[in-house]
């Protein structure tokens, strides 16, 4: 799960874990560049995909209540939990290229079929250190 990082204060960063002096273990910011940290090396585009289906008897269960124009309980758990899960399958890509920290992250998602949706997390994986 990823956390505001407490070293910034700065919303579009987040991070997976602090190590210890408070420097987080891997950053990741919506940004282009960290205003802690400088980019040493940027290794390139990485990405995080998670395929999900509702199932068919919750399904109905959320349509029904799509059609009366209420949130729909089921769908935001299931997005919010395809959203984790992609972000720690794109950190687990940056880390296997040598990275140690994520810029420019994104979200995309789309409908597959009827029953399935995708969602993908991609960022551009770089090594970074601190300000000199």
């Amino acid at each position: 799960m990823t956390t505001q990082n407490p070293s910034t204060q700065d919303p579009s960063v987040a991070e997976a874990g602090t190590a210890a002096g408070g420097y987080a273990t891997f950053p990741v910011t919506t940004t282009f560049a960290f205003p802690e940290y400088e980019i040493e090396r940027t290794l390139g585009s990485c990405f995080g995909l998670v395929v999900r289906s509702m199932g068919a008897v919750r399904g109905v269960g959320a349509s029904f209540k799509a059609l009366v124009g209420v949130e729909v309980g089921q769908y935001t758990k299931l997005l919010e939990d395809s959203r984790r899960h992609a972000i720690d399958r794109l950190i687990e890509n940056a880390r296997i290229m040598g990275a140690n920290a994520i810029v420019g992250m994104r979200f995309d998602s789309s409908e597959i079929g009827q029953s399935l949706t995708e969602i993908a997390a991609y960022g551009t994986a770089v090594v970074i250190g601190p300000r000199r």
